[in-house]
């Protein structure tokens, strides 16, 4: 697959005006910024508002944003498809992507709260059993989770924790459609991990398999998963709101 730079997301909409910030979303932004080169593909979520495991450290740091009750990807063939022109930088402009915004599009984005971006470049990348069941080709499941972290003094333990274990056993996970293992090229957190699930259900039914099949990898995750310093709120589990999911 082709795909290999990811924006995402984070963010929040005060409730007046919510509805019609999603119609513009689904019906004008995303179609236009899926037109410009190099672009593959965009998912929408919303998230299901489950908390994450109390061991997680997570930052404190006031220059973080804490948006999450939305997530938003979009998929290109490498992390440049989202980058400013040197034109527009000296302009002080916005991203090349958002260069040719109407000012209502700007207003519509200016209702976000306490937004958070990340633009990011595939590490490594697996298929799980239900990888027939993604929204297409490319796009991304009907459900998610994506963990977005630094991991300060560990980071060649964080390449092996995801390569020896989680990559391969995720592979394997009944109910799991793939796994990408991410670095960011702009943004907060330097590390991120998008788990896809076929459905919300099938994730909460078998992410606990983990710890009962992997007991001795367990254990490596009790010492070392700790160590990791997250973003507000990682992981963040998403239901996919566009595009709809069939069925």
């Amino acid at each position: 697959m082709n795909d290999r730079g990811i924006w995402v997301t984070w963010y929040d909409l005060p409730e007046k005006g919510r509805e019609q910030h999603l119609q513009w979303l689904h019906g004008t932004y995303i179609p236009k910024i899926l037109k410009k080169p190099g672009m593959l593909w965009a998912a929408h979520y919303a998230n299901a508002k489950i908390p994450p495991a109390p061991r997680l450290r997570h930052t404190d740091d006031p220059s973080v944003p804490t948006g999450n009750d939305y997530i938003m990807f979009f998929g290109a063939e490498t992390v440049h498809a989202f980058t400013t022109g040197a034109e527009h930088f000296f302009k002080n402009a916005p991203k090349k992507l958002e260069a040719d915004l109407t000012p209502h599009d700007r207003e519509m984005l200016a209702m976000r709260v306490g937004e958070r971006t990340c633009e990011y470049t595939e590490e490594a990348r697996a298929d799980g059993p239900e990888a027939h069941r993604r929204g297409g080709k490319l796009t991304p499941a009907a459900c998610i989770q994506i963990g977005s972290f630094n991991a300060p003094g560990c980071e060649e333990e964080l390449m092996s924790w995801y390569g020896d274990w989680r990559i391969p056993a995720l592979s394997k996970l009944p109910g799991c459609v793939g796994i990408r293992k991410l670095v960011s090229a702009v943004g907060w957190a330097k590390h991120a991990v998008l788990y896809e699930f076929a459905s919300l259900e099938l994730r909460h039914e078998n992410m606990p398999k983990l710890r009962t099949i992997y007991v001795e990898e367990g254990k490596w995750s009790d010492r070392f998963v700790p160590a990791l310093l997250h973003a507000p709120q990682s992981p963040v589990v998403g239901s996919r709101i566009w595009p709809p999911v069939e069925g």
